[in-house]
């Protein structure tokens, strides 16, 4: 029976200032979609400690102009109030001094990165304004979470059609890409063969008989196994977030499997970019 290591990274948390956290979950239900864990930052926090995680690295986003700064101060004020709590930053484009605050947050010993989530911000990755972050961020030698996937809902802003247009220009993009890429598994997995900064999550995708559900064969998961990270999407979930975690499990892979997706490969990335 395969097992998860002694401790876990979840690379994947969304952490919100209470009023932002109220919007999300009122969101969900007039979707029809209950969140189960309805917990606010400082108990979010303490659930996913008590549960075996030791480092979170959490993200926030601003979903219109004139919140990014804000949000930011919050999050810097957050990780002083924590350990072992890592963040990518609110960023956005239509914001006057939006690069100053992006590089104010990229000099915080524990920033990762900058986080832009185009189905919510209604932004296509490759919009000429997101071009100086991407230089900042590889210039300060940080990360991107890049919510470009169409799943678990789609717009025009997001998909694989969008996003190699970015790569084109910046093959050495070094970004994260949540949810393995959900819905186009197979073609952002392919990313990994020639992009060798991007990593995948595995965040809402591993449960089972739901449409968001990762479809494709096990061959995979091991052929990557060194580029993929766990993340929970905690606590905005609408299932347990206990279930992803079995399923993996249930999947039998290598136990250099599990030991890099739920550690490793995160440790090597906090060591790289919040040394």
């Amino acid at each position: 029976m395969k097992r998860l290591p002694p401790a876990i990274i979840d690379f994947h948390v969304h952490l919100f200032p209470d009023k932002g956290f109220d919007a999300i979950w009122k969101y969900f239900a007039a979707m029809g979609a209950e969140v189960l864990h309805k917990l606010y930052s400082g108990p979010c926090i303490d659930y996913l400690r008590a549960h075996g995680v030791k480092r979170i690295v959490y993200s926030n986003y601003a979903h219109k102009a004139g919140i990014a700064a804000p949000m930011n101060d919050w999050n810097i004020d957050l990780l002083a109030r924590h350990d072992r709590l890592y963040c990518f930053a609110a960023f956005h484009p239509d914001d006057d001094h939006g690069l100053e605050d992006a590089a104010r947050m990229l000099d915080h010993p524990r920033v990762m990165g900058i986080k832009l989530h185009f189905q919510v911000q209604k932004i296509y990755p490759h919009d000429p304004r997101l071009f100086p972050l991407y230089e900042l961020v590889m210039e300060k030698n940080k990360r991107l979470l890049l919510h470009v996937g169409n799943g678990p809902t789609t717009n025009p802003f997001v998909g694989l059609e969008q996003f190699l247009p970015v790569l084109g220009r910046y093959p050495d993009l070094p970004a994260n890409i949540p949810h393995m890429g959900c819905y186009e598994f197979q073609a952002f997995m392919a990313l990994l063969d020639t992009y060798p900064h991007l990593y995948l999550d595995t965040a809402y995708t591993f449960w089972p008989e739901t449409p968001f559900s990762f479809n494709l064969d096990t061959v995979c998961l091991e052929k990557y196994k060194d580029r993929i990270l766990y993340g929970s999407d905690f606590p905005n979930v609408i299932l347990p977030r206990q279930g992803e975690i079995d399923h993996l499990l249930s999947l039998d892979l290598s136990q250099e499997f599990y030991d890099g997706v739920f550690y490793a490969n995160g440790m090597a990335l906090l060591h790289e970019t919040c040394p």
